[in-house]
């Protein structure tokens, strides 16, 4: 692949879990993020998102999300699943993308709030339509979706490099 290839990344927060006093990292899905997680699998086959890689937390609520979501995707991609998505921050974010090899195309990256929207608004210096408007007002609610897409290597992925093209979020 050239260096101004077209790329694109799916940030996926993970769906809705259930409440604990035990170790967050930990706890499961609640019975609404496991109906929304194979929903947010078939938003994006329908969209035509076919990840080439997941890069999935390795918190119990991704893992099990990102189980549920690729269930209703037309093929199965290669699964990372990395620590450092847990409790990351949008340069901690950046840093993991900027890993990522060039022969990918399509990334998925299933991780947590409030990173995942951080790391959304943070790379996205354009937009279509209301997307923003959008994607802020919600607060980027749990199962929520946003895809950007950017021309170039993951290594030049910075602040400001990509386009925000959809957001979607199962009640929104």
């Amino acid at each position: 692949m050239s260096e101004e290839t077209t790329r694109r990344i799916a940030l996926v927060r993970h769906a809705k879990a259930e409440w604990s006093d035990g170790d967050d990292h930990e706890r499961p899905l609640a019975d609404r993020g496991r109906k929304d997680a194979p929903v947010a699998g078939r938003w994006l086959a329908g969209a035509g998102i076919t990840p080439d890689l997941a890069l999935v937390s390795t918190a119990a609520r991704t893992r099990e999300t990102w189980k549920l979501l690729v269930s209703e995707l037309p093929a199965r991609p290669r699964a990372v699943f990395e620590d450092r998505l847990y409790e990351a921050s949008p340069g901690e974010l950046i840093a993991v993308l900027n890993e990522t090899s060039d022969e990918v195309h399509d990334l998925v990256v299933v991780g947590h709030n409030p990173g995942v929207h951080a790391l959304a608004d943070a790379l996205a210096g354009e937009a279509e339509g209301d997307l923003p408007a959008r994607m802020n007002r919600s607060g980027f609610p749990t199962c929520a979706v946003a895809v950007l897409t950017f021309a170039g290597s993951w290594k030049a992925v910075e602040h400001g490099v990509a386009r925000l093209v959809a957001f979607w979020a199962p009640h929104a």
